[in-house]
C-alpha cells in the first residue's frame, strides 16, 4: 500500500499550485462577467434615474410608474404636485416618476 502512496506524491510534486489557480480561474471569470453584464449597467441606470429626479422642475411634463401623465406644478423634497387636467392636481412621490417627456407633449393642459 505504501508503494502507491509514494507514487502519488511523486506524480503531484510542484504542480499543486498551478492546478489550484486553474480551479479558481472559472470563478474569477464568472465574477468579472457578472460585473460587466449585470452590476455595472444597473449602477449606470440607477445613476441616470437619480440625476433625472434631481433635475425635475416646475413645468416639466412627466410620466409616472402608474402611467399618469402630467405637468409638474410644484416640486418638494420627496413629493411632486402634478397637474393632470385643468385645475386637477395630485401629489405623487418623486420616485414614482419614470420619465420626462419633451416640452409640448401635453397640449391639453
Amino acid at each position: 500500500m505504501g508503494f502507491f502512496i509514494g507514487n502519488a506524491w511523486a506524480a503531484g510534486g510542484g504542480g499543486g499550485e498551478s492546478t489550484a489557480l486553474m480551479q479558481m480561474l472559472p470563478l474569477v471569470v464568472l465574477l468579472v462577467l457578472f460585473y460587466f453584464l449585470l452590476i455595472r449597467p444597473q449602477m449606470k441606470r440607477s445613476k441616470e434615474q437619480r440625476q433625472m429626479l434631481a433635475s425635475l422642475s416646475k413645468g416639466d411634463e412627466v410620466v409616472t410608474n402608474g402611467g399618469l401623465v402630467g405637468r409638474i406644478a410644484e416640486v418638494g423634497d420627496n413629493f411632486l404636485e402634478l397637474e393632470v387636467a385643468d385645475s386637477v392636481k395630485i401629489k405623487v412621490q418623486k420616485q414614482a416618476v419614470s420619465s420626462v417627456l419633451p416640452k409640448g407633449s401635453l397640449k391639453s393642459l
